[in-house]
């Protein structure tokens, strides 16, 4: 080449630099006008603008029918991948054995041979192996985790409610369900995780557990809302204690199968109606039961049938999720008056509210053994709930802003209520709308600290009910029929299960696609 040969310029080769000096060529003008010139100057140097211009859309359209060939050949495959993930889900929520997805398939099938035979094909591309279940539910697991994780970044405060219970291989599992609450007061409560404790289960090890959770969350323990609910409050199985040590004088009954706790009251109410033909009955075996015929037994067991009804009522109004603490605070305090009255009633004989224990013969030596019980009974719940006594008066002002006195919430928010309670237009907004609702269309300038304190009371958990409805699911889901369930499969299931988020099966099945093209 001539020493005095004309270079080319990088600015005419359209190249383009990044900051690390790296040159990155985009296109070049020269090498695209010598490959237009020496292939195809000829066809179309001659050609007029109009002509150009045709021959640029049939070119373009033949482009963009390629394309979509590439499309199309991956469109089948992802909605069978799709419905792979779909169906897996269904499996997991539902608690059902991974390798249901084989007899799913098999239905599927069927189906589709006689509704619409010409799509089999595309349908016998679903897999649901057992295998391949496992790999979708790890899969969608994991991608409900990353969805709880983006979320609690945006939490303003969050509670916990944590139990453990054992398997049916007697491994310890720690639930841990979180309870996060964002600015603009959207509440999001799902379980954070399932930790399965193979060695003690102190303090301290339940304590490094909860720890790494949150370390996994990327949440910060000075965002916890205290939560004052202490071990005592109201879990199920201190709820179970209550009844059974209320009901000692008749641990003489013995059952032959295991009773749940929710229907105690029915079961003992259908022993209550059925006791003349249970007494028939065992007679005709030789199996005298010389209860049944004392008249201070069967005034007992009547009494019982009533107490544990009205028990288990209680029971199953604080079993609703996302119940807030103030609602379930004002059922305990409901449930608790009703048993001053009881108490109060029965030692007069009125026996209004307690129509089995009024079926029975009754002295007064009885009437005043059940008013008494009664005034234990409510001594007993003021002790375990004594805790709630220091935020009833926070708890009055967020659920009741507008009905509370202003001499009792704390000195920060005074001022403010008085400015709300004066507002006739936000009064009548709060009548129409959700308390969360209500809370989030407060202006910050306005109402500061009430926005600042309604999140701590909104976010807390009242009860660890949540967890025993999961241990349940548990329960069902790793059975002596089904005890080799992994911990991290169990843990899988039991989020899926529980969760309210819907997976991303968009990005689920990009991520397969990813993964099946490396191989």
């Amino acid at each position: 080449m001539s020493a005095h040969a004309k270079k080319r310029k990088v600015d005419d080769e359209c190249r383009v630099f990044n900051k690390t000096d790296c040159q990155v060529a985009v296109f070049k003008d020269y090498n695209l006008n010598r490959h237009y010139t020496t292939k195809h100057g000829d066809k179309y140097r001659n050609l007029s603008d109009e002509e150009h211009t045709r021959e640029a859309d049939a070119l373009m359209v033949k482009l963009q029918t390629q394309q979509g060939l590439f499309t199309k050949l991956h469109t089948p495959r992802d909605a069978a991948v799709r419905t792979s993930f779909v169906i897996s889900h269904k499996i997991a929520r539902n608690v059902k054995a991974f390798s249901d997805g084989e007899f799913i398939k098999e239905y599927l099938l069927d189906s589709v041979a006689l509704i619409c035979p010409e799509k089999k094909a595309a349908f016998e591309n679903v897999s649901l192996s057992r295998r391949t279940v496992t790999r979708r539910v790890e899969a969608i697991a994991g991608n409900l985790e990353l969805q709880l994780k983006n979320r609690a970044a945006d939490f303003d405060c969050f509670s916990l409610a944590l139990d453990e219970s054992c398997d049916v291989r007697d491994t310890a599992q720690l639930l841990i369900f979180l309870r996060g609450i964002t600015a603009d007061f959207q509440i999001t409560e799902e379980l954070a995780s399932m930790q399965s404790i193979k060695g003690t289960t102190a303090g301290n090890d339940l304590f490094t557990e909860v720890n790494a959770c949150l370390d996994m969350l990327g949440l910060k323990w000075d965002t916890l809302a205290v939560n004052f609910i202490r071990a005592r409050a109201l879990n199920h199985r201190q709820f179970v204690a209550l009844l059974e040590e209320n009901e000692s004088e008749h641990g003489d009954i013995s059952y032959h199968s295991n009773v749940r706790w929710l229907s105690l009251g029915k079961v003992l109410k259908s022993v209550w109606d059925l006791r003349d033909q249970i007494q028939n009955f065992c007679g005709k075996k030789g199996h005298d039961i010389p209860e049944l015929s004392e008249e201070d037994w069967v005034a007992d067991l009547g009494f019982a049938v009533d107490v544990t009804a009205l028990m288990n009522e209680l029971n199953v109004k604080l079993q609703c999720k996302g119940l807030f603490v103030h609602e379930m605070y004002s059922a305990v305090t409901a449930f608790m008056r009703k048993l001053q009255l009881l108490s109060s009633q029965v030692k007069d004989n009125i026996l209004t509210h307690l129509p089995t224990l009024k079926e029975a013969t009754r002295s007064a030596d009885h009437l005043h053994k059940y008013s008494s019980k009664l005034k234990a009974l409510h001594g007993e719940f003021s002790r375990r709930f004594q805790d709630f006594k220091t935020l009833e008066s926070e708890m009055h002002m967020v659920s009741s802003p507008f009905n509370c006195s202003v001499d009792n919430p704390p000195s920060d928010v005074q001022m403010e209520l008085i400015d709300l309670q004066s507002d006739i237009l936000l009064a009548e907004h709060f009548r129409s709308v959700s308390l969360l609702d209500f809370y989030s269309s407060l202006k910050e300038e306005n109402f500061p600290h009430l926005r600042r304190h309604a999140p701590r009371i909104l976010v807390l958990f009242g009860s660890t009910y949540v967890c025993e409805q999961t241990f349940s699911v548990m329960k069902f889901n790793k059975s002596k029929h089904r005890s080799s369930i992994t911990d991290e499969h169990l843990s899988a299931v039991l989020r899926i299960a529980t969760s309210d988020i819907q997976p991303d099966f968009n990005a689920l099945v990009q991520a397969q696609n990813r993964l099946d093209y490396s191989h």
